[in-house]
């Protein structure tokens, strides 16, 4: 960065593998949880939605388009309903943790006067990650989210980061930063968006949800705690 760059007044973060630890997924068993949902399944129901998860998580990929857990149900030829999600959301529940700097962090963010925004491409509706926030008390630490399930754009599109920057009411990307898992998502798209990057490279990403292309970040931390130096550096003209 140089003196002339302009003052950061956003840090927008990805979710998952980010503001939460990284935690392996087995795919198998989100399946069968998804499949209890089912109204009309039968005993190949979790294959087709296993198959239905990665086409849409490719499509998110290589097309940067959104869905929602509806669409997957819809992907596979079955009906679903909400209510029997419960398997679903209890198989999620121990990757939700939010990291325990997250607290600290983005309290002293705020106290410093930046914007704290939160950009995420899933499939659950705003109401799931508001309810995970708000059970470890960083809810009301958020300026503003963007989740993609609820527009039509995911990472690395321009329009998902321009999205998450009308959010937390910023406008110039040069002035806002992002912090994330994924150097094709995260990295690359928030660069290519004009926006500062910061990665946290302790996620595994799994092969298929690789990108084309590996981003280089502008700083790289080892706790998310240390977001908190390279944004403080930058607004020094560090």
């Amino acid at each position: 960065m140089t003196s002339a760059a302009p003052a950061v007044r956003a840090v927008i973060f990805d979710w998952g593998g980010t503001l939460t630890p990284w935690r392996t997924v087995d795919f198998e068993l989100e399946a069968r949880a998804l499949a209890a949902a089912a109204l009309d399944g039968d005993d190949d129901a979790h294959h087709r939605l296993g198959a239905a998860v990665q086409t849409v998580w490719v499509r998110s990929r290589d097309q940067h388009t959104s869905a929602t857990v509806a669409d997957i149900f819809a992907e596979a030829g079955l009906t679903h309903d909400e209510s029997l999600l419960v398997a679903y959301r209890d198989f999620w529940a121990p990757h939700t943790l939010t990291d325990p700097d997250v607290l600290p962090l983005f309290s002293r963010l705020r106290l410093d006067g930046i914007k704290v925004g939160v950009l995420s491409n899933t499939v659950w509706p705003r109401v799931w990650h508001e309810e995970l926030f708000e059970r470890d008390g960083v809810l009301n630490l958020i300026d503003g989210a963007v989740y993609t399930s609820e527009i039509a754009w995911t990472k690395p599109s321009p329009k998902a980061f321009r999205a998450a920057m009308q959010a937390v009411g910023e406008d110039d990307p040069a002035a806002c930063v992002f912090v994330g898992d994924r150097l094709f998502d995260d990295i690359w798209g928030a660069a290519a968006a004009g926006m500062r990057t910061i990665h946290v490279p302790h996620s595994d990403i799994p092969v298929e949800q690789v990108g084309h292309t590996e981003g280089k970040p502008d700083e790289v931390v080892e706790q998310l705690a240390h977001v908190y130096d390279v944004v403080s550096a930058w607004r020094s003209g560090g």
